[in-house]
């Protein structure tokens, strides 16, 4: 079934232990302290702090573009990120956008004559589709070929979801499966250095 910007969603998810994730599209939201440093620790919503500054940033990063985000990340902190549930939540992209439109003025617009403030306004928000196995590609730091050997699949089966902008649900979960997998092979690395370094002290 193809996607549509209905169901692109933000999900967010607090464990008993206090770990918070969030999720786009069911892949990890990058933290994006690269471009935006107010929080390095993660993210937190359901509040004002660094950590939901740096969620609301990424969150509109993700739907706009760096000076947007910049600009309004405090504004769309305040009125939606702060008002999340504490534990589990979703949020629409669409309402996202909806919130951009109404919310957001760029330095073009400001810059254009009222009459060409309305097309403007209809043409940002119309920001080109994101293409979901380019994104997954360039969050892991591999080729499309890459992303068929891992799968085990034939490379034109990965670029026919890449055209189609769609990847079926079975792919979706083996991409899910072996990021946890990189995830956990980071830790057990980490985990056997502090070991070793705890060796030779």
């Amino acid at each position: 079934m193809a996607l549509t910007m209905n169901n692109h969603v933000f999900k967010g998810h607090k464990t008993l232990l206090g770990n918070k994730f969030v999720t786009y599209r069911e892949l990890d939201l990058p933290l994006r302290a690269d471009i935006y440093q107010y929080s390095k620790n993660g993210f937190d919503w359901g509040n004002t702090s660094k950590g939901a500054m740096q969620l609301s940033f990424a969150i509109l990063y993700q739907l706009s573009n760096q000076e947007t985000a910049v600009k309004y990340a405090k504004d769309f902190c305040k009125d939606i990120v702060q008002k999340l549930n504490s534990r589990d939540w979703i949020l629409n992209a669409s309402d996202v956008l909806s919130w951009i439109e109404k919310n957001c003025v760029t330095t073009e617009e400001q810059e254009q004559p009222t009459t060409k403030k309305r097309d403007i306004k209809r043409k940002r928000i119309k920001k080109e589709k994101s293409n979901i196995v380019k994104e997954i590609c360039q969050e892991l730091n591999i080729t499309q070929k890459q992303l068929a050997k891992i799968l085990e699949v034939p490379e034109g089966t990965v670029s026919s979801w890449a055209v189609k902008n769609e990847i079926p649900r079975l792919g979706k979960k083996a991409i899910e499966f072996y990021m946890q997998n990189v995830k956990n092979q980071k830790i057990v690395d980490s985990y056997k250095n502090f070991i070793t370094l705890l060796q030779t002290s």
